[in-house]
């Protein structure tokens, strides 16, 4: 089971068609109800929000946006 943060990035792994949401949509997580469950906020480009949704942790992945440090391969 993933350990997530608040304000984590993540992305869901699967659609949730009845908030008009599509597996891969990334949010932020804006707060942590229990050790499993995620309140996800998902907001357009502008950064108006278009959906906040309490989420368990199976339905989310977390998004990196930097090499693991540990395991940093650098081309040259």
């Amino acid at each position: 089971m993933l350990n997530f943060k608040l304000n984590d990035v993540v992305a869901l792994t699967k659609d949730l068609p009845e908030h008009n949401l599509l597996k891969g949509q990334v949010g932020t997580i804006v707060e942590i109800h229990k050790k499993y469950f995620f309140e996800v906020e998902f907001s357009d480009d502008f950064g108006k929000t278009y959906a906040l949704l309490a989420l368990k942790g199976t339905q989310l992945i977390p998004l990196h946006f930097s090499p693991n440090k540990r395991k940093s391969i650098y081309v040259q």
